[in-house]
């Protein structure tokens, strides 16, 4: 009988159940303490989960495992604050703003990052950052957490309220690490909500900070949930240290990768292409052995063992198998062995003895019976062949799995490429002349094209979501439009930078370079592929941080009232400045709409998604009311100044219970 799943025979541990409930909401709660026993066990930080719930920075001390830093407790409550913002469009600066589903957002990246919370929880597929690098100097994003030396040691405990040391050594360059990681931390917190349940984040960094981000990723998104530590290999920098001889040159950069659920992560096959004899050559060069050295040049005598319907499965045997040595046949054809591995390759073969459920069953279905080759005919659940009914074969007595170099190389324009599959060390990218891609100029240096292709080759499906909330010249940007030029996908990006200034007249900020290189990059794309790139979304929109659009009484209308103020002086409660399309970005905010969404505008009414939303913010009667209503759309947005009179507004009610009873009525 076949194993099966024991049954429990008890109800469940709703501790269990609990503890994986509040394990998956707040990961950085998870901790340990020790028991009555002195055994080490798991626990719910008490004092942090309340941190998350409450409004107010919780304070207290408990001996446990955590990792810690001054104002930690404030990056929490910063990142659970809520604000007050908006993102304005700005078409002139677009790029075919009313068909692209790109998007391309010029501000803070917390304050961003917390707007497009509502709208795209749980939609990003793949999260990628390049962070500043923490060496000690100024960087952007300071939150309001700038500190001398003394008031970072009061904080941290090294001098007590009489500024007297606690301490015996100073620990002064711990404020450079506390800065460093109040800016980062409060943006991985936010930006986890944003993934799917199989999304997956790649962050680079160097030596500097990698132990404090692998700890505050730990925090974020739970140790159990890390993936891998990529190292890169760059071009070999200079020295480290202030002299000569005090470190080793740097030769890389660090990749730290972590998933949102990594039990609903499935990281795609990704390949290393080497042309095929490139490969062979390189590895008798360096003394290694070449397994793929023998043909099979005949396989005859297929014998039907035995049919398993239940498992879907056939087991054969076959009288006739002859095999040569690939210099042999090389020999016997009178051609070089180069051409024997271009024309044969799926001859080509090595075997394994490696362990596997489908080589034990093949093993005991044909344990009595010999043949020089057996196969097994069956259709996979998953892997690379799931759906496909494909045969594996298994030589001789020991039954050693044959494996084809036809499966492990690519022919690409008529030459066969071996393929390595990825590991953790990515030693084969090109660092130098990174200024030339995308054909502009950026300071604080670009990541390649192939490193960005590679992860999201790796970790995208071809319709996915895609977001850089450090984007600097846009490299991402860029990776996402040539990757979907090379497999035809439909990705999507979300490029977020704020405006620092650069020393670059033509560019003053490092905004307009990153929308300048998309501009460039996409151009060059069309240009190179032609008509194969006819439906390639080469466009952004782009959108610009700013406060809202409602004036403060919108927020505190009881404020102004125990002030003594009449209302309806503040009767059109929105800034005079903003447009009717400022104020349909802020509605789609509220309401959780795509800002990549379809807009179609009619006169003064915008509708978004054909009839989803419909909004007009100028003046309304009963005639543009009904009007609207006969479309049935989910949402009818107005202006609260917009009725021309009384009626227009009493009649909202009674015209949608006649022509759209399910819409949603909102008023601004």
């Amino acid at each position: 009988m076949e194993k099966q799943d024991k049954l429990s025979m008890h109800t469940s541990n709703l501790a269990d159940n609990n503890f994986a409930a509040l394990a998956a909401m707040f990961p950085n709660a998870v901790t340990e303490t020790v028991d009555e026993n002195g055994e080490v066990i798991r626990a719910i930080d008490a004092e942090v989960l309340a941190q998350e719930i409450n409004t107010r920075v919780v304070t207290g001390k408990e001996e446990r495992y955590q990792f810690t830093w001054p104002d930690k407790k404030k990056s929490v409550l910063l990142a659970n604050a809520p604000i007050a913002a908006t993102l304005r469009p700005s078409r002139e600066e677009s790029v075919d703003f009313d068909n692209t589903e790109n998007l391309y957002i010029e501000g803070d990246n917390l304050d961003v990052l917390k707007l497009l919370r509502e709208t795209y929880l749980n939609r990003v597929k793949l999260i990628y950052i390049d962070p500043p690098y923490n060496t000690g100097g100024d960087f952007l994003y300071p939150d309001n957490f700038d500190d001398s030396t003394l008031d970072f040691l009061y904080r941290d405990g090294q001098f007590d309220e009489q500024r007297n040391r606690l301490t015996t050594n100073f620990a002064s360059e711990g404020r450079f690490h506390t800065n460093w990681l109040n800016m980062l931390y409060p943006r991985l917190r936010v930006s986890r909500d944003l993934l799917t349940d199989d999304g997956v984040i790649f962050i680079s960094i160097d030596d500097n900070e990698v132990h404090n981000l692998w700890k505050i990723c730990d925090d974020v998104f739970g140790g159990a949930n890390f993936i891998n530590i990529i190292t890169v290999k760059t071009k070999i920098g200079g020295v480290s240290g202030s002299s000569e001889g005090k470190s080793l040159k740097d030769a890389t950069e660090f990749i730290l990768v972590y998933a949102k659920n990594k039990s609903e992560l499935l990281l795609n096959p990704v390949y290393i292409r080497t042309p095929l004899f490139d490969r062979i050559t390189s590895y008798l060069t360096e003394g290694k052995s070449w397994k793929y050295t023998s043909v099979m040049t005949k396989l005859d005598g297929k014998v039907l063992i035995k049919e398993d319907s239940t498992r879907g499965m056939k087991f054969w045997g076959y009288k006739v198998l002859e095999t040569k040595s690939v210099a042999a046949y090389a020999k016997e054809l009178g051609i070089s062995e180069e051409d024997v591995y271009n024309q044969y390759a799926d001859r080509i073969f090595q075997t394994t003895n490696a362990q596997s459920s489908v080589r034990q069953t093949v093993m005991k279905e044909t344990r009595n019976v010999d043949y020089p080759m057996f196969g097994c005919e069956y259709t996979p659940i998953k892997g690379k062949n799931e759906g496909q009914k494909i045969e594996i074969l298994y030589k001789g007595e020991q039954r050693r799995m044959m494996m084809f170099l036809s499966d492990a190389v690519e022919k690409i324009d008529g030459i066969y490429y071996y393929m390595d599959k990825i590991t953790s060390l990515w030693d084969d990218i090109e660092y130098n002349n990174l200024t030339k891609e995308g054909d502009t100029e950026f300071p604080n240096g670009k990541k390649p094209i192939k490193m960005l292709q590679r992860m999201i080759n790796l970790a995208t499906d071809k319709d996915s979501i895609v977001l850089d909330f450090f984007s600097g010249s846009a490299s991402t940007a860029h990776a996402v439009m040539q990757s979907n030029i090379e497999d035809n996908g439909i990705r999507r990006f979300i490029l977020v930078q704020i405006p620092e200034k650069t020393d670059n007249d033509e560019f003053p900020t490092i905004c307009e370079i990153g929308k300048e290189r998309i501009r460039r990059a996409g151009t060059k794309i069309k240009e190179e592929v032609g008509l194969t790139a006819q439906n390639l979304d080469t466009g952004f929109r782009v959108l610009k941080l700013d406060s809202s659009n409602m004036k403060e009484v919108y927020y505190t209308p009881e404020d102004y009232l125990q002030m003594g103020f009449n209302l309806e002086g503040f009767m059109d409660n929105i800034k005079p400045d903003r447009s009717d399309e400022d104020l349909l970005f802020q509605v789609m905010l509220d309401l959780g709409i795509p800002l990549s969404a379809k807009i179609e505008q009619d006169g003064k009414i915008f509708k978004v998604n054909e009839n989803y939303l419909i909004a007009c913010f100028d003046r309304v009667d009963t005639s543009m009311i009904t009007k609207i209503a006969q479309k049935q759309p989910y949402y009818a947005i107005f202006r609260d100044s917009s009725f021309v009179n009384d009626s227009a507004l009493v009649n909202v009610e009674q015209i949608f219970n006649t022509y759209s009873l399910s819409t949603i009525r909102r008023v601004l």
